[in-house]
Parts: structure tokens; sequence; C-alpha cells
């Protein structure tokens, strides 16, 4: 597990500013972190929410977000995506520290914008996601945390409140290396477009929800 933070990065593999946001009607300042990886693609950005005086010893609540442009931007009712960041925004905002690690090329689970429009064309037939996927070549999950985990080692976020469903994503950042204390669920209720969606990642995926 110590592998991870023997590797040497780039000296440009980072940059960081200040983040003003709207968010329930409350304007917030965030720390904004962009870090790069080997390919052009690999960009994730972490948004970090200090309380003032915050005692060093407070572990982070982090939450990792795969990018998902039909929820996220256009609050699509097949997934649960946006709601997901906006309940997360809500956590990490109220907690006196707190990050998001979003990750915009983990798109369908990580197999991209068009093959995951291809697979839900074949969710329209009947299939479930797991089904879709494969019928379309793709890995049914190929998302890798690799740069994630090396920003928030970076950032020193080496043990963390992680706010996921997904064991396999506690699983994941455990073997690169950062030490999960908890893991918090984020739930929220089906419609009547997601409650497919939603049962196949409890029944097949082992999603605790």
């Amino acid at each position: 597990m110590g592998a991870l933070k023997s590797v040497k990065m780039p000296a440009d593999w980072s940059v960081e500013t200040v983040l003003p946001i709207a968010f329930e009607g409350r304007e917030l300042t965030l720390e904004a972190h962009a870090f790069r990886g080997d390919t052009e693609e690999e960009q994730v950005l972490v948004i970090i929410h200090r309380a003032a005086g915050v005692d060093k010893s407070e572990l982070p609540v982090v939450r990792i977000h795969s990018g998902c442009v039909t929820g996220d931007i256009f609050h699509s009712l097949r997934c649960d995506c946006y709601q997901q960041l906006q309940a997360a925004l809500k956590v990490i905002t109220d907690a006196p520290f707190g990050a998001i690690v979003y990750v915009p090329y983990h798109e369908g689970r990580g197999i991209g914008l068009f093959k995951k429009i291809q697979a839900y064309a074949l969710q329209d037939q009947g299939l479930d996601t797991v089904e879709a996927n494969i019928s379309v070549g793709a890995p049914v999950d190929s998302r890798d945390y690799d740069l994630s985990a090396r920003a928030l080692i970076d950032l020193g976020m080496g043990e963390i409140k992680l706010l996921s469903n997904n064991p396999a994503k506690e699983a994941a950042l455990k073997a690169k290396g950062i030490r999960i204390a908890e893991r918090v669920s984020i739930v929220v209720p089906p419609n009547k477009f997601n409650k497919r969606y939603l049962e196949t990642k409890r029944a097949r995926m082992a999603h605790k929800i």
C-alpha cells in the first residue's frame, strides 16, 4: 500500500485556485485543485471545504464522483448521479472538512459517453445496465482510482471517511494506499426511470442501497 506514495509525479501535475459557488442559497468559497495523469483525458478536480479553525486531526469526508454528462448537467432521471452529487455537496459543505474528487473520464463507469448512450438504447430494449455494457463490448465497470488516490495523498488526505454506496470503490482506494476510516452511504429515493438501474446496482454490483 505504500508504493503509491513513492511514485514521483511531474512538478506541473497539479494547480490550485479558489472556487466560489452558489449552493442552497448560500455563497461558499471552496478550494479547487486540478490534477492530471499520464494522458490528456486523465484529469480530476478536487474541491475542498474547510471550516475556519478546523482541527488538523479532523478526517475529511470524501466523495469520489464519476462524471456524468446526462445526470450532472442535464439532471437525467435514468441514474441517480445528480442527486448523489448534490447530496455529497451538502455533506461536505456541512462538515468541518470535506472534499469531492470529480472524475470526468469515469463517464458511464469508465466506458465513455458514446458507449453509455449505446448501452442506454439497449436498456430501452429490456437489458439491465450490466447486460447492456457487455453487449456493447464494454466492461461492466472499468473505472480506475489511481489518479484520485494520488491527488488525495498529495493533498494530505491519506485517511478519509468515504462517502459512497460502493464497496468495490472502497476496496480499490484501499489498494491504492488510501485508509478508509469509515464508509458513509448516500441513499436517494428511486423514481420510475431509475428504479431498475438502482436495483441492478444493489443486486448485481453489491451497492449498499
